[in-house]
């Protein structure tokens, strides 16, 4: 896909501005920083798979890194997000942020009714 400069530009300042502003209208008690590490009491192999939509504009994979995640999938058409098995502190902290708009635990989803 290719972007035309004339608008690459504009919508990259665009987004950092919101973020910005995203971060300056965050009490002074919150934070954006990454949380640190919580000592893991079960393998990440044990942990549920979450599905985390961060903010349009910003890269998914770039937030996963940034919260020392390492993601099952990377979302970018749909859903701008990713997928990646998470401790309950973890899922909680991203929960927290501002870059993220939702943390949901995976699961089957039916448009049909009801599923069997």
């Amino acid at each position: 896909m290719r972007n035309r400069p004339s608008w690459a530009l504009p919508t990259a300042v665009a987004v950092a501005a919101a973020a910005l502003a995203a971060v300056a209208a965050l009490p002074a008690h919150a934070s954006t920083a990454p949380p640190a590490p919580a000592p893991q009491a079960a393998p990440a192999a044990d942990w549920p798979t979450y599905i985390v939509a961060v903010h349009p504009g910003l890269d998914p994979a770039v937030v996963a890194q940034a919260y020392g995640l390492t993601p099952i999938h990377v979302y970018r058409s749909t859903l701008n997000g990713f997928a990646a098995r998470l401790s309950p502190e973890q899922a909680e902290a991203l929960r927290a942020t501002a870059l993220v708009e939702s943390v949901e635990e995976d699961g089957t989803a039916s448009s049909f009714g009801a599923a069997v």
